[in-house]
């Protein structure tokens, strides 16, 4: 084995381990046993662990920083494109590098924070933030909260991305829709001064003006003079035919409202009409209504 292929070998199991692993469970002595070498043979390479490492990291971080700039590249297309992009990117970083993923979200021990992957995730919040930015201005939104919507869409796509790594339940393509559903709706739906509706002290001052105004008026509904209760005077009709028809009317007074209520809320009764055939804004009630008289007249005849 070459030079260069002992080197390769002893990135891909150092890859390997520190990804089932992390840094500080892993040796030197663990490393050179799974590439059945001596411990020389690591520390001629890269020196320790460390060093070992740190290669593995920064071949990571520049291919998937690659990815995510090559998918951030272009401006001019439509924001929801970039969105799609950049989710379908970092995913496919995922799912072609499994390993390399899980070492870039381990802690890890780098003392040079340029490197690290949070340092990375920084620098792609920063041209989301462009983008965002630009985006805001068109909208008429105030630019201060860029930096924290650029924050958020990477967050949730890199932690849904880290849980995806262990869960693939469904596909990538499916999931990069999911996450495009839930980052482009918000994004178009964005207030401008947004605000706690049900939380928060302004809120509780809120519900506290609300109360002690229902208080306020309750206590005067309270002093104001209660009207006598006058007695019933429904007439008595004498026999129950007569007074059935009293009940009737009142009913049918009172049905006049929720009828009319239904007519706001769902549209005219033609709309509900059942049954196929109906006619639009036919009344069966009111034909027969109609067909009273005549029935009256026939039945005067035959008597």
């Amino acid at each position: 084995m070459t030079s260069y292929q002992r080197r390769e070998q002893l990135l891909m199991i150092g890859r390997s381990l520190f990804a089932a692993k992390g840094f500080e469970a892993v040796s030197v002595e663990e490393i050179a046993a799974s590439a059945k070498v001596s411990k020389p043979i690591v520390y001629e390479h890269f020196g320790g662990k460390e060093g070992l490492y740190a290669v593995v990291v920064d071949r990571e971080m520049r291919a998937l920083n690659d990815a995510l700039t090559k998918a951030l590249a272009d401006p001019q297309q439509h924001p929801r494109q970039l969105v799609e992009r950049t989710a379908l990117a970092l995913l496919t970083y995922i799912e072609e590098n499994t390993e390399g993923f899980q070492v870039l979200v381990r802690d890890s021990p780098s003392t040079d924070p340029a490197g690290s992957f949070n340092s990375l995730l920084g620098d792609v919040s920063m041209r989301v933030e462009e983008i965002l930015d630009e985006s805001f201005k068109n909208q008429h939104l105030p630019a201060k909260g860029v930096p924290y919507y650029a924050q958020m869409l990477v967050g949730m796509t890199v932690f849904t991305g880290q849980y995806w790594a262990n869960q693939r339940k469904i596909g990538k393509e499916q999931l990069a829709a999911h996450i495009v559903n839930l980052a482009w709706y918000g994004l178009s739906r964005l207030e401008a001064k947004p605000e706690l509706r049900f939380e928060g002290d302004k809120a509780r001052k809120a519900l506290q003006r609300r109360k002690a105004r229902e208080a306020k008026e309750a206590a005067r509904h309270a002093k104001e003079p209660q009207s006598d209760v006058r007695p019933d005077t429904t007439p008595d009709y004498g026999d129950d035919a007569d007074s059935n028809s009293a009940p009737a009317t009142s009913a049918a007074t009172s049905t006049a409202p929720t009828q009319s209520g239904r007519d706001t809320v769902f549209g005219s009764d033609s709309t509900l009409d059942s049954g196929p055939g109906a006619t639009p804004g036919f009344d069966a009630g009111t034909e027969t209504d109609a067909n009273a008289p005549e029935a009256a007249t026939q039945e005067s005849d035959s008597i």
